[in-house]
């Protein structure tokens, strides 16, 4: 059974959804550990020895490439992974391959960390910095039209076919009204957006570990997920 320490938070999903679309069956192929990154469990010994990085999500795997167990983190790589395993949703072509990886990139170096400064300045930081606030904002809205340039080309994110691209992706766009953003604006991602939310695997995926994460409230949470709690060397 693979082991998946995770979250509900977008990149966590992107990997649950994942499995879920490969037909790996919750509880039966693979189990969903929870890592409560507001109570701090991200900074466990344990969950560090599997995610160096002290971020969400990380995968065990007791079936690696070579029969021996191998474990991952980094929700890109562990997307890549999970597609080379299964052989699905990763084209064969190196040209095709290529394609869905540039915009697997573009997900984990842009759409990931920008949306998350614009929650995080919108929603979660204790003091309205403007600057901050609308350059956060105005980049959301510049990657959701890049986005639906691309799909009212291709269909989907990397071409004419669904792949591990579009799992990226997908989750980071469900907290659209925190990030600023009208769908009026973006016409054809939303046709995008929509379809994808209707596919089976994604509804399980997104609804996994979501009844554990309750509201940002707690001071305490707040600290360890943006204060100095963080950047204690471990």
């Amino acid at each position: 059974m693979i082991d998946v320490y995770s979250w509900a938070t977008p990149n966590g999903h992107k990997v649950h959804i994942m499995l879920e679309e490969c037909g790996q069956v919750l509880g039966r192929d693979w189990q969903a550990h929870a890592i409560n990154i507001g109570q701090g469990d991200q900074f466990k010994p344990e969950f560090l020895a599997i995610s160096p990085n002290n971020k969400i999500p990380a995968l065990v795997d007791p079936h690696g490439p070579d029969g021996k167990p191998i474990s991952l983190f980094e929700s890109g790589a562990i997307l890549v992974y999970l597609a080379s395993k299964f052989g699905r949703f990763m084209p064969r072509s190196d040209r095709d391959k290529y394609e869905v990886l540039q915009w697997l990139m573009f997900q984990m170096g842009g759409v990931g960390p920008m949306l998350g400064q614009a929650h995080h300045f919108r929603i979660y930081a204790p003091e309205k910095i403007e600057y901050a606030y609308n350059r956060y904002t105005n980049e959301a809205k510049r990657l959701y039209g890049v986005m639906d340039k691309q799909v009212a080309k291709h269909g989907y994110i990397a071409g004419k076919t669904y792949t591990i691209a579009d799992i990226a992706i997908f989750p980071w766009l469900r907290s659209w009204q925190n990030q600023g953003i009208d769908w009026a604006d973006y016409p054809h991602l939303k046709r995008w957006f929509d379809t994808i939310a209707a596919r089976p695997a994604v509804q399980r995926g997104v609804e996994v570990l979501t009844h554990l994460r309750k509201p940002l409230q707690d001071d305490k949470a707040k600290d360890i997920l943006f204060g100095q709690s963080q950047y204690q060397k471990r």
